[in-house]
């Protein structure tokens, strides 16, 4: 399995664009530096907070496909986009990510505030196939081809 990072994206703010990054430092406890999670700034309900969001290019390519839907330049809203590993599979695992160690939180069904900032069709689009949230363990760099290594499987 070659697992690797293919984009990162941030948005310094609820409600902001995300732009691209080519590096990104990540923060233990508390997520991307200059994202809106890793700030506080993020739009979510109570307990609802990731610090780390991925999705899979995979799943991407899947929806372009499917017509109807652009997701290009982070309107997915999420942080890192990976290929090569199925990332509902990290569920109960750790992994590093560059430089940094993150641990599977839960899976990130999309919600209507997506739809709000992107296209109404979004929800739908991403349904059943839009990522995973993570806890930064250990900060460290992580930048665009960074392998992705799993190391436990409990």
């Amino acid at each position: 399995m070659d697992a690797r990072v293919v984009n990162i994206f941030v948005a310094p703010k609820g409600g902001a664009g995300m732009g691209s990054a080519s590096s990104i430092e990540a923060i233990a406890g508390h997520g991307l530096n200059g994202d809106r999670y890793c700030a506080q700034t993020g739009h979510w309900n109570d307990g609802d907070e990731c610090q780390v969001t991925l999705i899979e290019q995979e799943a991407l390519d899947e929806i372009a496909a499917a017509g109807g839907v652009e997701i290009s330049n982070g309107e997915h809203r999420r942080n890192i986009v990976t290929s090569g590993i199925r990332l509902e599979e990290l569920a109960g695992k750790k992994f590093r990510v560059g430089g940094a160690l993150l641990e599977f939180d839960r899976p990130r069904p999309p919600c209507g505030y997506i739809a709000a900032l992107t296209s109404r069709k979004m929800t739908k689009a991403l349904w059943g196939r839009s990522g995973i949230c993570a806890r930064v363990l250990e900060s460290g760099p992580i930048q665009i081809d960074d392998h992705i290594v799993v190391l436990t499987t409990e």
